[in-house]
């Protein structure tokens, strides 16, 4: 039987919560940030981003993570960064990903909205032919940036259409950032077709996630680990079927949980409530998807074939066609049986 690390590195998965800017390497941020040099806080030297990325709690999290998202100044930069994402996330053997992209953050900052998803689709279709992952769109709304952005996200959704847009999201900060607020655009977003997909519960309580799945329809909640001090919610999680994402890693990073082994994941496993493994921000937070399926197996105690049932479950709660999801569960399959021979 092959070792667990090894294992766990062929096998072919889905990431379903993953970050467009928070994704980009230490090469890709440094080179961003040597091109803009001057007029940028983030260094330019790969090896000092560790130390750069350390955060003190979420709202310094955000706050570093908007200097990065400053990097991006052009459609070239979105193109280059998209595609270099997919590079990374197919090393890992990652087959299809939903990467969440804020199109607000770079239109404020003068991007076109036409030429920013001419980018992000030509990156698409050079991803899926030079590295074979598929690779689909989750329109973010930045919270914090209230109503405005709101409005300007779902207008560039809708006139736009970007061919792999697939699901519309809310995250940033949560705390002073109402859900309620946001139903009128999830309502236009789904009635044109999008899955709803907003963070909820990551660092305010169960309520945040009560509002994200009434208020905004929530077919999956993003972290959503706050959900386990309310056991009706859990139980509603349960019985419906609503997924959470969750990012174990992230949730130490940001001080959402106060260690890995303090992270709720088995209680949720436990309680029957869906969820998949994802890595968020991996390059902010020090980890890869790798990483995070190997942090799951430790915490909820599988072997192989457990791990492989994460990438099946991720694969399933996954917004791809139900012909994608047979073909990719199928892969997953084969490479399971191969390697517990």
């Amino acid at each position: 039987m092959t070792d667990l690390t090894s294992f766990i590195a062929g096998l072919p998965k889905a990431e379903l919560h993953v970050h467009h800017v928070g994704s980009a390497s230490p090469r890709i941020v440094a080179e961003l940030a040597a091109r803009h040099e001057g007029r940028s806080p983030v260094p330019a030297d790969p090896a000092a981003l560790a130390d750069y990325f350390a955060f003190s709690d979420f709202a310094h999290f955000i706050e570093v993570y908007l200097t990065v998202v400053d990097l991006i100044r052009d459609d070239e930069d979105v193109r280059t960064l998209t595609y270099e994402v997919a590079r990374e996330l197919a090393r890992q053997q990652v087959r299809y990903a939903e990467l969440t992209i804020t199109p607000y953050s770079s239109v404020k900052r003068g991007i076109a909205a036409k030429a920013f998803c001419e980018a992000i689709e030509d990156a698409r279709r050079g991803a899926a032919h030079d590295f074979g992952i598929e690779l689909r769109w989750c329109f973010d709304i930045p919270g914090e940036a209230g109503l405005a952005a709101a409005e300007d996200t779902l207008r560039i959704a809708l006139d736009e259409k970007p061919e792999g847009l697939i699901s519309f999201g809310l995250g940033g900060p949560e705390v002073g950032v109402p859900r309620p607020q946001f139903k009128p655009y999830f309502d236009q977003a789904r009635a044109a077709g999008l899955h709803s997909a907003p963070h909820a519960g990551e660092t305010t309580g169960p309520e945040t996630i009560w509002s994200a799945l009434h208020d905004l329809g929530a077919e999956r909640i993003g972290h959503g680990i706050s959900a386990i001090g309310d056991e009706k919610l859990v139980a509603y999680l349960a019985e419906h079927r609503i997924p959470l994402e969750i990012s174990p890693t992230s949730n130490v990073r940001t001080r959402a949980v106060a260690g890995i082994d303090e992270h709720p994941l088995p209680l949720f496993r436990d309680a029957g409530v869906p969820f998949s493994i994802n890595s968020d921000d991996p390059p902010m937070f020090g980890t890869t998807l790798e990483e995070e399926y190997a942090v799951a197996a430790r915490l909820l105690d599988l072997d192989n074939r457990g791990v492989a049932g994460l990438a099946t479950a991720a694969v399933d709660q996954s917004f791809l066609s139900p012909a994608g999801k047979k073909a990719l569960i199928a892969e997953i399959d084969a490479y399971t049986s191969q390697n517990l021979a």
